[in-house]
């Protein structure tokens, strides 16, 4: 049984990359077929692996640059061939799942979310671009949307990793999916050490992250707030923050499990389409504040691993902020929630999928 593994980007070790690298562990000998490939940017385990780039490699300036290439992605996912292929896994929050299978194969695809920008949250990124612009970019989401709509039906079974994004493939893609959380390695975070009186955000500096809204609701409450991430909006919100923001940049697992640990609780502001910080820091017992309507709520439960807002302002979040911190959690409840989500679940539960498509013997 030959499988083939592909994969948006390569640039960098986020979510979407350990998923990957906990597939790839189990099919050891299946290339990995992506879009780009910035060398250096993932995991040795992954960079040893057989990757096949596209023709966007070169004009990605060798996966340094390309997001701009997005109107280009779908032809170049749909360049790739691998005729030999009995099983294709796909991991997708972009246009993976467009990848057209050889005939006879079986494609299954985990999709982290239908693309953000053509959908639910393209006016966040839209609203950057010069009104005279606008009409052309708005035509190009359209002609991405009406693709991204067809080609999830070359896809033979859709793995959500979330309740929220198996709803948004039902309402964009009209197709039905299974949930199936994405691993994390609570094994390796864990409590430890002195808490502090400090809020902590972790995330990408992009829009739909919302940080601004986190420093709002820690400037409120009178709180120091940690921003661990890096992106373009950097300099901006760096503009917003008063001097109890600390933005920490891009930190090792070593520096992360710290911030984790010291932290009085993490404000995870934006909805998120499942969110691996959240597992992580409730791993290292720390609670954390999110919205109801994220993918949040598959992990927290309110008032038990911490506290869920109703509505996404930050009224809203200031209350369940407030909730929060007035209260004294207990790690090991907080801890045994995230175990939930670990890796060895996540392996066990992707071999039963397996099974019961008839795939099992791939594993051996």
């Amino acid at each position: 049984m030959r499988v083939a593994l592909v994969h948006d980007w390569l640039t960098g070790m986020r979510g979407g990359e350990w998923v990957l690298y906990e597939i790839a562990k189990l099919f050891p000998e299946a290339p990995i077929f992506t879009l780009v490939h910035r060398k250096g940017s993932v995991m040795p385990a992954l960079e040893e692996r057989r990757i096949n780039t596209s023709w966007l490699q070169a004009p990605s300036f060798g996966g340094r640059k390309w997001r701009y290439l997005l109107p280009l992605m779908p032809a170049a996912m749909e360049s790739f061939t691998f005729p030999d292929a009995d099983l294709v896994i796909s991991t997708s929050h972009c246009v993976a799942k467009g990848v057209i299978p050889p005939p006879g194969a079986f494609h299954l695809s985990y999709v982290h979310t239908p693309m953000r920008y053509a959908w639910d949250q393209r006016s966040l990124y839209t609203a950057r671009i010069p009104s005279l612009l606008q009409p052309v970019v708005e035509s190009r989401l359209a002609k991405l949307r009406q693709w991204d709509m067809v080609s999830s039906a070359r896809v033979d079974r859709l793995i959500a990793n979330s309740r929220l994004v198996a709803w948004r493939i039902k309402h964009y893609w009209n197709r039905q999916a299974e949930v199936l959380p994405p691993p994390v390695a609570t094994e390796y975070f864990t409590p430890g050490g002195e808490r502090g009186s400090n809020l902590l955000t972790v995330a990408a500096l992009v829009p739909y992250k919302r940080v601004e809204v986190a420093i709002e609701v820690a400037k409120r409450l009178g709180r120091p707030l940690e921003i661990v991430g890096t992106g373009p909006r950097m300099a901006q919100l760096k503009r917003l923050a008063g001097p109890d923001v600390r933005f920490l940049g891009w930190l090792d697992r070593n520096q992360l499990r710290d911030a984790y640990r010291r932290a009085a609780a993490v404000l995870v502001p934006n909805v998120e389409d499942f969110g691996m910080v959240t597992v992580e820091a409730l791993a290292c017992g720390t609670p954390v504040i999110g919205l109801s309507a994220s993918g949040t709520a598959d992990v927290v439960r309110s008032g038990i691993e911490g506290e869920l807002a109703e509505q996404s302002g930050i009224e809203a979040l200031e209350d369940a902020t407030t909730r929060a911190l007035d209260r004294d959690w207990d790690p090991a409840v907080l801890r045994h929630r995230a175990e939930f989500f670990s890796r060895e679940r996540f392996k066990v539960r992707f071999g039963f999928l397996l099974d019961r498509l008839g795939f099992g013997r791939v594993l051996g």
